[in-house]
């Protein structure tokens, strides 16, 4: 019997990009050829490359999709329709029977490409609220998931689902000895891990290092500082450790903390959540975003799994005050973790996707 294919997609930030590192193993199992469609510039190709150097991945031509003015706004579309032409002739090629869209701007061709090639698109939706690019390919696709129950309201009722969260499987086998090895810290202090996403947080980064003096005496720091972003001036400090970028170490460190500041991107904090870690979420402010971030924040807040700062309010004062709330909260915020569903396994994912294929 022929081997059947699928083309994943998706790209642009890490976030766009989890969820097909997670289920692609799963796809491999059960026997599917997978393809990737990104983009070249995306952190896609790095992901996937390296994690899955013989899935073979194809880079085309990927436009912003911007709510601003910008000049690109009248040559992008041009970067557009080329992707469109390209992603159509590798599924011509490829002949997958089913594309799954994580979103991000480089999707928007390829599920347009899809639709004109009869292939069957699954696309899937992380935030509370759809994101421009999936508002965008929702027309030309199969099915949408939804990790929040919330998001249904804004999506049509025949074909949209909620699945909850989708957590990889090797974020569960994390080591805390090992994340503890890997930074020289002991067992006598909490750690605290602070995060601003794949390209890291200016903010985030400042009203951390402004505190760092004081919070030492409290806790030992891992910081994920994003690319770029490393401060040589504090090589020397005890009970703090800077990282760029973390890729296979990141369960190790995620085990080893006891608190986690960090954006508001979804795939992240349901990832904390599943461990059960509690944690201060500073969203991506509305002037810099959609405000979606906003959004996961407050329902976290709401549901009890998190403290939030807005990004307006974030100080020097106000960011050590708001860690120390949520140290204050720990058992709290623990007990109402331990209460949330189980998350559906990479391999449940891939189930579901595989009954659209055509």
């Amino acid at each position: 019997m022929k081997q059947q294919t699928i083309i994943l997609t998706g790209g642009g930030t890490a976030g766009h990009v989890s969820l097909n590192q997670a289920i692609l193993p799963s796809l491999l199992d059960l026997g599917y050829d997978v393809h990737y469609i990104g983009s070249d510039q995306g952190i896609e190709k790095e992901l996937i490359g390296e994690a899955f150097p013989d899935v073979p991945f194809y880079g085309i031509s990927s436009g912003k999709l911007r709510r601003y003015f910008s000049m690109k706004n009248f040559t992008d579309p041009f970067k557009v329709l080329a992707g469109l032409m390209q992603a159509f002739r590798i599924i011509k090629k490829v002949k997958p029977q089913v594309i799954f869209s994580k979103g991000g701007f480089v999707s928007v061709p390829v599920v347009m490409a899809a639709k004109l090639a009869g292939v069957p698109v699954v696309i899937h939706e992380s935030d509370v609220t759809p994101g421009l690019a999936n508002k965008i390919a929702l027309p030309f696709a199969s099915h949408i998931f939804t990790i929040f129950e919330e998001t249904l309201q804004h999506l049509p009722k025949e074909k949209a689902t909620c699945t909850g969260s989708i957590i990889r499987e090797e974020l569960f086998m994390g080591d805390r000895a090992k994340g503890l090895s890997l930074c020289s810290f002991t067992t006598l202090r909490p750690v605290l891990l602070v995060m601003g996403g794949s390209l890291g947080s200016v903010v985030l980064n400042d009203a951390l290092r402004q505190n760092l003096p004081e919070l030492v005496k409290q806790f030992q720091i891992i910081h994920l500082c994003g690319k770029g972003n490393y401060d040589k001036s504090f090589e020397s400090m005890s009970g703090y450790k800077q990282f760029e970028y973390v890729t296979t170490e990141l369960p190790d460190l995620l085990h080893a903390a006891d608190f986690i500041v960090s954006r508001a991107g979804s795939n992240s904090i349901f990832e904390f959540l599943a461990l059960h870690k509690p944690m201060l979420l500073v969203p991506l402010s509305a002037q810099k975003s959609r405000g979606d971030q906003i959004l996961n924040a407050n329902l976290f807040k709401r549901q009890g799994y998190a403290e939030v700062l807005q990004e307006e309010e974030l100080t020097k004062e106000s960011f050590k005050k708001s860690v120390h709330v949520l140290t204050e909260r720990k058992e709290e915020m623990v007990a109402t973790m331990q209460k949330t569903q189980r998350p559906k396994t990479p391999e449940e994912m891939a189930k579901l996707i595989l009954q659209y294929k055509k």
